[in-house]
């Protein structure tokens, strides 16, 4: 019979999915991804039972958490992730902790302090003080913010690309490729394709990839888009520095960031230039191994 002695469960709850972790001392107890529909947040009953079943759901019968820990996609603020915290406490009867997704970027690396900065189809950093205070910065959503992020450069790029139409220039690389994508004959139609979007981080963020192959191409006008990418999340950091937070670690973390050499490349060129002591990292595991570490911590 299998011992689940100190059995701690992870949770990653991501913008598109969730990735759930438990593990009894060094087993591996279950491992369990799934989409994030219903994932609500703003309202802490709703999401309580949205966890519970899921944990429900991945433990084998006879399991029971001896701590939890979760990041969460939209957890903004310490209150909300407290009113979580409180009630998945009094559901599992153990102790348990709520930050946003991002905090678990940190302790995921095995490090006790640093930054986390994640470049996906948004782009978000975080970190805490000397005090202990978490500070976010970034996470506006695509429409706003999220510069550095997939959608975030669809957005710039589009409008990079109106610019070069409104002074007459030829239609280049980036724009022949929006085009394509967005399927539309023009480039003054690709604000009507783009604003038509029913979820604009996924919608946009799904054409990123244009970008990019455009850049290698040889577009000034992606390159440009990048760069400036590159430039807004380095001033993420250098934001997160001016309050307080100690920045020598970035770990960096995203599906965007980590899988276009480029970009990476653009951020670390600017956060050189912008907060010299800062050493960034990219994230080698998978992010929910950082709440598996937390539930530890609570042990």
């Amino acid at each position: 019979m299998q011992d689940f002695t100190h059995l701690v469960v992870g949770i990653d709850v991501g913008g598109t999915k969730t990735h759930l972790r438990a593990r009894a001392g060094d087993t591996l107890v279950a491992d369990h991804v799934r989409t994030s529909s219903g994932w609500r947040p703003h309202d802490p009953v709703a999401a309580t039972g949205w966890l519970a079943a899921l944990v429900a759901d991945a433990l084998p019968q006879g399991a029971r958490a001896s701590a939890v820990a979760v990041g969460g996609h939209a957890c903004e603020t310490p209150r909300q992730c407290a009113q979580i915290r409180s009630a998945l406490q009094l559901h599992f009867d153990a102790p348990a902790s709520v930050v946003g997704d991002a905090e678990l970027l940190v302790p995921a690396a095995g490090l006790d302090k640093g930054v986390g900065l994640v470049a996906g189809t948004g782009s978000v950093a975080v970190g805490r003080t000397a005090e202990g205070r978490a500070v976010q910065v970034g996470g506006w959503g695509a429409v706003l913010g999220d510069e550095g992020g997939s959608a975030g450069l669809v957005r710039e790029a589009a409008r990079a690309v109106w610019a070069a139409h409104d002074l007459g220039e030829e239609p280049d690389a980036l724009a022949l490729g929006l085009l394509d994508a967005c399927q539309v004959p023009e480039v003054p139609a690709l604000g009507a394709a783009l604003e038509s979007a029913k979820n604009p981080s996924a919608d946009w963020g799904r054409h990123a990839p244009v970008v990019f192959a455009a850049a290698e191409a040889g577009s000034p006008l992606a390159r440009a888009v990048i760069d400036e990418g590159g430039r807004s999340l380095a001033a993420l950091i250098e934001q997160l520095a001016a309050r307080g937070v100690p920045v020598d670690d970035v770990v960096v973390a995203g599906s965007t960031i980590l899988a276009q050499p480029g970009l990476y490349a653009a951020f670390t060129t600017a956060l050189g230039d912008s907060v010299p002591g800062a050493r960034p990292r990219p994230l080698e595991v998978p992010p929910v191994e950082g709440a598996v570490a937390l539930a530890r911590s609570l042990l």
